[in-house]
């Protein structure tokens, strides 16, 4: 049985929510884990749930990661949750529009 595609918004629903959340947070871990060993970086997350409980995971040293990140003067990337929506939906126009056959060139443009 395939899973089927969710729409992202909130869940009403306060006990689907935490379910939710509990079975996402550690799958968000998991994947920080093998992140982690797989391209031998170092990884802090931090995640405060609705009622403001801390969540953590580091591959290291919690602090020595953060020290290192307050501490870094360059230019890095940085994503906000408007950020990866609008990449998102611009994925979508290209695929909707490359599905059907229309020209990728006028979809950029």
């Amino acid at each position: 049985m395939g899973r089927k595609k969710i729409q992202i918004t909130r869940i009403v629903d306060e006990r689907n929510r935490q379910v939710t959340f509990m079975k996402r947070k550690f799958g968000l871990m998991k994947k920080a884990y093998e992140l982690s060993v797989l391209c031998d970086c170092e990884i802090a997350l931090i995640i405060f749930n609705g009622s403001n409980k801390l969540f953590q995971y580091a591959s290291t040293d919690m602090d020595k990661v953060l020290l290192k990140y307050t501490e870094y003067n360059e230019p890095h990337e940085s994503r906000t949750n408007s950020d990866i929506v609008e990449v998102r939906g611009r994925t979508l126009l290209l695929t909707f529009y490359s599905c059907h056959c229309f020209d990728l060139w006028w979809v950029i443009s």
